[in-house]
This record gives C-alpha cells, structure tokens and sequence, in this order.
C-alpha cells in the first residue's frame, strides 16, 4: 500500500540523516529543560500543597485543594502557551478529550484552544515582509497587530485586501519548525515505552506516520490545498462553510484565507440543546462525508476549529492536518463499520481487524470479547433510535484506548495502530468528545445510514433534505 511505502521512506530517511545540528540540538535542550522545570516546579507546590492540608479543616481542605488544582492548571497552561509546537497541540487534546479531569484544569488548558500567549506583533509584522515581500501595512489596506486567534504553531490577524475583502492571515511562528521537529525526535521513546503497557503496538510505523502528518502542519501552501479542495467540494453548501483561500497572498509561513464569522464553542456551549444539536449534527456530516465522498480527513477536530450560528451552520477552519485515503482504505473502513453495525456479524470483522493488523491473529479471545470491547466505538449508531452521545461516552472511549489496568487489558495488549488508523483515531479521541460536551443528540444511525455509501439512505433530519438538495442541484444533468 500507498502508506507503508510512504512510512518506510520515513524510516529511511530518519535512519540515513545526520544527527541534528548543535542549533537543533540546544532547541531540543532548552525544551527538555522547560519540561523538567515544570515538573519539579508542580512537585514543590504539590510537597507545599500537602504540608498546608495536613494542618487544615476539612472544609479549608477543599478550598486548599481547589485553588492547587487552578494554579498548577494555569501554570501547566502558561508553559506550553510559550512553548508551542507538539507539546502545546498536547494540551489542547487534554482540555477536552476527558470530561473526567478537574474543572480548573479543563478550563486553564481550554485557553490553548484558541487564546495562547501571541507573539509580538513586531515578529508577525516580521515574518510577513520575509514571505510577503513588504510589511503587512504595505501589503494590506488594513492591518490589525492585534491576534483574533493564536494556536500551536501561528497565529491569526484581520487584515483588509486592497480590493476590499476581509480575510483571515494566519502567521507562523518563528523556530515553531524547530520546536516542533525536536518534540517529535522524543516521540519514539515516548511510543517505544508505551509498547511496555501494550506489546501488540507497533510504534516505528506509528511514529512514522504522526512525524509525516504533523510535519505538513508546517507547510501552509500544503493547508492551502488542502483548504482549497474542500472549498471547492463544499461551495454553496447550505450549512457546511469553508473559507476561500488568497493563494496570491499565503506561502509556507503565511496563509490568507476570507474572513469567516461565528460563534466560538464556548458560546454555542450555552446554546439550546436544539442548537447544539444542529451543530453536532453539521459537523457529524461534514468528517463522515468528507471521508466517503472526498477520501479525506480533517484530522483536527477540536473546538478551536469551529465556528458556529444558529441552524446548524459550522464554518470549519484549520486544514494543516488532513488525511487522504485510498479507495481501498475507505473500503476496509466501510467493510468493517458494515460486519460490526448492519450485519453484526463480528467473525468478519475480526478477521478484517486481525488482516489490517488493529488486533494480532491467533490470540484466545471469544468474539463476544472482540464485540465487547471493539463494539463501543460503534454504539451510538448500531440501534435505530435516538441517542445521546454523553461526556460519560467520550471519556469511556479515551479509557478504552489507553488505560490497560481496566477489564479490557488483555485486549488492549493484543491492539496495534496501523498508519491507515493513525490520524483516523481522532475521531474517537476529538470528534466524540466534543460530541460529549455539547450532550449531541440525534437518531445518528438514519443520520449514517444517508452517508454510508453501501446504504445511501433517504433523508432523515432537515439538513439531511437541504444537503440532498444542494446535492441533485450539483450534480450533472
């Protein structure tokens, strides 16, 4: 296949370049010292934390314990705000992938999402004269040093064209390469341990395919395209937007798209359940669509990568990590959502599970265990009936993934993550935990069944009959 080559090109040319440079070898350094720091900073506070609640009542105890939580919170935050790059995308992930961690912490790390400490607006204005030839003054009508959003790797100023359109310019940081390459050099070792917890795992094709795909974050003209074929499939789509991009204005460093608006997901957090709903049920649409219509993936979905108005309107933003498949990759995906959910029949699909190597073959578990385990990742759409996919969910589903002292240990022993499932997994992880958090509900099965090409059936909901619509519209005559 098309990804095994493509991972042991990786392999290859990891094992063939010389070792980092003394620059990216002090990068790599200084990072390691900033994560050391921290740790022994939160050991300290939590020696001091523990010392103060011996002493204290048991209702000072809880205050004690509350405002501990808020400050390592913040200050694990602050950290990887400065930090950016690989380590800070991993503190996005945690603020919503787990329901389960303190409120304070949620909440302080939920700030990474979308407001991280920003560069200066001297360095901005610095990287746009390198990739734009001039200032962003010169270049721009109107400029605003003023970030409307900063992330892991750039940030995001208003500008004006001189023609008069609004857009979106999207700014990478200076050295995020560097910082970036210099976690993933850690990944190995990272993955290498975990095979300790879990000897089916497999991490050099693992690794492999998350430095590929977290490298191209780094290219904006590569998001460009990407940002740009999804345009264009979606244009004039009546809920699903994607902003156009100004190629004459972006480069590796810079990326100009039109200026979208909406509510970000903390707004639509206190919309109706009705609304939150719709806005579920647009983003459900657009990832699973996507993947069997386009082969295509947006492998980011966080809540920063949204934004929303009411019926069920989603603008998606952030096209640096997206995945291409295969035709016969989003089979084997189709056959194995069709053995475990029409059919049921679970002997196919551990065979095409154990064939795909997402469980070693041979191994003493009944298929009621395969279907026990496996099974959950399907729940919500196997019965025709409404559901609601809780935080309980999302969180059940992040333990199943990663917590091998649980029931499902010795299966978890036996999984491994191919490269084909590598990025895909984010749909359990990211996708259903932003799900949890907005309580979605719907009758997800009639839902799929539209989109499931080895089903395509009728329009179930009111999106459902305007997507149909917009789709014979399209369609050629």
């Amino acid at each position: 296949m098309v990804l095994a080559s493509t991972a042991g090109l990786m392999a290859l040319h990891n094992k063939t370049r010389p070792p980092p440079g003394p620059i990216a070898s002090a990068s790599r350094t200084r990072r390691n010292l900033k994560l050391a720091g921290l740790s022994a900073n939160a050991s300290r506070h939590y020696a001091l934390h523990r010392a103060r609640r011996a002493f204290a009542s048991v209702e000072r105890q809880g205050e004690l314990d509350e405002r501990f939580e808020l400050q390592t919170a913040e200050s694990i935050s602050e950290a990887l705000g400065q930090m950016k790059g690989a380590m800070m995308k991993l503190g996005q992930m945690a603020s919503y992938l787990d329901p389960g961690l303190p409120t304070p912490v949620r909440q302080a790390l939920a700030e990474l999402q979308q407001n991280a400490p920003p560069m200066s607006a001297a360095l901005a204005a610095q990287v746009v004269r390198e990739e734009l030839g001039n200032v962003p003054t010169e270049v721009f009508a109107t400029w605003d040093p003023r970030p409307i959003a900063s992330a892991s790797i750039g940030q995001v100023h208003r500008a004006i064209t001189h023609d008069g359109r609004a857009v979106a310019v999207k700014v990478q940081y200076p050295g995020v390469g560097a910082a970036i390459r210099a976690d993933l050099a850690n990944a190995g070792t990272v993955f290498g341990a975990m095979r300790m917890l879990f000897p089916g795992l497999e991490p050099e094709p693992l690794v492999a395919e998350l430095r590929e795909r977290l490298l191209e974050e780094l290219d904006y003209r590569l998001e460009a395209e990407n940002q740009a074929f999804f345009a264009r499939f979606y244009e004039g789509h009546p809920f699903i937007h994607i902003p156009a991009v100004l190629p004459e204005f972006s480069t590796e460093r810079v990326l100009t798209t039109e200026l979208a608006q909406g509510a970000r997901f903390s707004e639509v957090e206190g919309w109706s359940q009705t609304e939150r709903d719709l806005a579920a049920e647009s983003i459900f649409r657009f990832v699973f669509g996507s993947l069997y219509q386009l082969h295509a993936f947006n492998g980011d979905p966080h809540p920063g990568n949204y934004l929303f108005r009411p019926g069920g309107q989603v603008t998606f933003l952030d096209f640096g990590l997206v995945k291409r498949f295969s035709p016969s990759e989003v089979d084997l995906i189709g056959a194995m959502l069709k053995a475990m959910v029409v059919d049921h029949d679970i002997g196919t699909y551990r065979r095409l599970i154990e064939d795909v190597g997402l469980m070693k073959g041979g191994d003493a578990f009944s298929d009621a265990e395969v279907e026990d385990y496996f099974g959950h990742f399907y729940d919500f759409v196997r019965h025709d009936e409404v559901r609601a996919i809780t935080s309980e969910y999302a969180s059940e589903t992040v333990r199943r993934f990663f917590d091998a002292s649980s029931q499902f240990g010795p299966i978890l022993k036996s999984a491994n993550v191919p490269p084909t499932f590598v990025i895909i997994q984010r749909i359990n992880l990211g996708l259903y935990a932003i799900f949890g958090q907005l309580h979605a509900t719907a009758n997800w099965r009639r839902i799929s069944e539209e989109i499931w090409p080895f089903v395509q059936g009728p329009p179930s909901t009111e999106l459902g009959r305007r997507a149909t619509e917009w789709a014979t519209d399209r369609a050629p005559r």
